[in-house]
């Protein structure tokens, strides 16, 4: 019962977030319900680390599952994902947001092909080359 009323006064104060202020202010009250709500999703949906997830949930920025679906930047014909307008600027002007290292092979790799899993306790992922590489990297690891 506590968690529901919590829920409905974030909501009630997001709504009059909205209503109360300008065109410009209202998409910041717009990214607090969008931050609340991916919260919520998280905690639903929240994968186990150690979890394959789909690319299309994980911020490519800031190497986050989020629990919903991102924001698509396609680049040099590949679909990266972020989580705001920074991250839709950022991934096609920084080379180093697309790509990572694969854990196993210490290979660098593009985000976009990537086998990406859960590996930390806040949502933090990690970018293998392929299912295999990361079966081998288990192997080898204790996650």
């Amino acid at each position: 019962m506590e968690n529901i009323l919590k829920t409905v006064s974030i909501v009630a104060f997001a709504t009059v977030l909205l209503i109360s202020c300008t065109d410009q202010k209202s998409n910041n009250a717009t990214e607090v319900i969008s931050k609340t709500q991916t919260t919520e999703i998280k905690k639903i949906n929240n994968p186990k680390k150690g979890k394959h997830v789909p690319n299309n949930l994980v911020c490519m920025v800031n190497d986050a599952y989020m629990g919903k679906e991102q924001i698509e930047v396609p680049f040099e014909g590949k679909m990266y994902y972020g989580c705001c307008n920074m991250c839709k600027e950022k991934i096609p002007k920084d080379q180093s947001v697309r790509y990572a290292v694969d854990p196993h092979s210490l290979k660098k790799i593009s985000k976009a092909d990537a086998y990406i899993v859960v590996i930390g306790d806040n949502d933090e992922v990690a970018y293998f080359e392929n299912e295999q590489n990361y079966q081998l990297f288990l192997n080898e690891n204790a996650l």
